[in-house]
Formats: structure tokens, sequence, C-alpha cells
């Protein structure tokens, strides 16, 4: 006896499996082929950060709170904050969106206010001063208060109620002697929209 031939074609189960392992192999692609790429995941995140500044002030205006923007180049990282009922400074951890974005070591960001360049250090207490980073008079003797008692410092840009932005510009860099050198830059002019030259070929930037 002779047995039926078996139908042509592919199962359900079958054609899925494809699906999922051809889905697999494009993400694998694109990863390799545009998440490696510095410049590229340099543009994102400048991009990144145009997007929650903007929602940053929009956010500042419709609730009518006081929002502020900290660049700490040493750690080379950003993060927004509020200003609460008793006037401080204090950071949104209720809205994930806002909290700090630490960038990758080979990225630098570099903030301009009012032309000039902006660095952690620069602040109203330094090693000249009659008073220390920790509000303590300057002795190893003589401490007033401990260091999670001391207020962050205030914010370098502000995003108000009224609508109202710190004039700025906030850098995004890459260098490397290899692949050159590649720089992305987010610019306020003291209101929304912000501006910045993300689509702009390096050539022309330069």
């Amino acid at each position: 006896m002779i047995n039926p031939q078996r139908q042509s074609g592919f199962t359900l189960i079958e054609i899925m499996l494809v699906l999922v392992i051809m889905g697999l192999v494009a993400a694998y692609v694109v990863v390799n082929a545009f998440g490696s790429n510095p410049s590229d995941k340099l543009k994102t995140e400048a991009q990144r950060f145009h997007a929650i500044a903007t929602m940053a002030s929009d956010f500042a205006v419709l609730n009518q709170l006081e929002f502020g923007l900290v660049v700490d180049d040493k750690r080379n990282s950003y993060h927004f904050v509020t200003l609460d009922d008793d006037e401080n400074w204090v950071p949104i951890e209720s809205n994930k969106t806002f909290v700090e974005r630490v960038l990758d070591a080979e990225y630098q960001i570099k903030l301009q206010l009012d032309g000039f360049a902006w660095e952690t250090e620069d602040s109203m207490f330094n090693d000249n001063t009659l008073f220390d980073e920790t509000l303590s008079v300057s002795s190893d003797s003589v401490q007033i208060g401990k260091d999670e008692d001391i207020p962050p410092p205030p914010p370098q840009v502000m995003f108000l109620s009224s609508g109202d932005i710190t004039a700025f510009t906030l850098t995004f860099e890459f260098q490397d002697k290899q692949l050159g050198d590649e720089s992305f830059n987010i610019n306020s002019p003291g209101y929304l929209p912000l501006t910045h030259d993300l689509f702009v070929h390096a050539e022309e930037r330069e």
C-alpha cells in the first residue's frame, strides 16, 4: 500500500519560528550597523536632551512650577530639579523622564551661559573663600553641620512657569583621532522652541 504523499507547505508554528528568527537577525543587523556608530549615538543623546528639555518647559508652564537644569561636567551628566514649597531645589523623582542621565565616558557635555563656559567648580564657594563647600569654617578641627544637611547647588538653567528659559548652549561632543570629532549643539534663545544643529552636516557646522 502506498502512503499518501505529505501535503507540501509550512505549519503555523514553522512560519512563526521563521518570523522570530528573521526579527532577531534584523535586530542584530540594525544594532551593529547603527548602534555602534559613535556619531549616531551622540546625535541620539542630543535629540533626547532636546526633547526632554522641551517637555520640561511645557510641564513647568502647564503646572505652574519652576524647573531647573543641573549639568555636572565632572560626572558627565545632567538632571532636572524643581522648586518645592520650602523654596528648595529638589530632584524630580516622581517622573523618570527628568532623572539624572549619565553619558558614556567617550562623550562629553559642555554648558555655556551667556557665551561663557560653565564648569562644575564655578560656584560661590572656592578655595580662596572663608567658607569651604561644606559650609563650615575652613579648618580641619571645626565643622558646622554634616554633608548630607547641605542643600545641592541651584540649577544653572531655569525653566520658569512664565515660559522664560535661561539662554544657554549645551554641546554634546565626541573626539576620536581615527573616527574624527563630532559635536551637536542645543541652544536656548530664552524661550521655546529650542534650536539645534542636529540635521546639519559636520562640514557646515565648522
